[in-house]
């Protein structure tokens, strides 16, 4: 089972609609600017983090996060920044953890699971995106789990790369796919928060 390459990623995405909005190429830069990159690489798909979304676990509110019962006032919704080149973010605080939500929407073929990790530009800077499975037939915007581990505050960049996803394709398919069994993350658009 190896590894797609790009070529088989842009196939998939063009013919099937396995990633929407599809970036073709590599991008680091936008409207002049650099910019984490973002698009098709060799072997992989770096994916973006919308402006959507990002709420950050805080203890101002919540006592304790219960995933069975999740308590959605523990999330607070971060503002976001604008840099002096124009580039936007929101500021991660030392040691926290945040959920945020890709710009891309995926459709994943039945024979195929994809594996995000995170960058290695923010793992250099403290950032941990934590390694997320996208099963055969799931549907949706992934939520991304963020965690900064540095002890000082670390800049998110809104619409830049985040992350990159794999692509492993199996030489059958499985009996029983994400949609199958009506897995509860199933055609998510937005942030959706822990559920049991």
């Amino acid at each position: 089972m190896p590894v797609k390459s790009d070529k088989w990623i842009r196939r998939m995405a063009l013919e099937y609609g396995m990633i929407v909005p599809f970036e073709e190429r590599l991008i680091r830069e936008v409207e002049g600017r650099r910019i984490i990159s973002a698009g098709l690489s060799s072997y992989g798909y770096d994916i973006r983090l919308a402006k959507d979304g990002f709420f950050i676990f805080s203890p101002i509110k919540g006592r304790e996060i219960d995933p069975k019962n999740f308590d959605t006032s523990s999330l607070i919704e971060a503002p976001l920044r604008t840099a002096e080149d124009g580039s936007q973010y929101w500021l991660l605080p030392p040691l926290s953890y945040a959920l945020g939500v890709t710009v891309e929407t995926f459709n994943i073929p039945r024979r195929v699971i994809g594996l995000a990790f995170g960058k290695s530009t923010y793992a250099r800077s403290g950032v941990i995106i934590n390694a997320t499975p996208l099963e055969p037939c799931w549907r949706g915007r992934l939520v991304l789990e963020i965690s900064n581990s540095a002890d000082l505050p670390v800049r998110i960049y809104a619409e830049e790369g985040i992350g990159q996803i794999i692509f492993i394709e199996s030489d059958e398919e499985c009996e029983v796919s994400y949609e199958d069994r009506q897995g509860k993350y199933q055609d998510q658009t937005g942030l959706v928060p822990p559920k049991v």
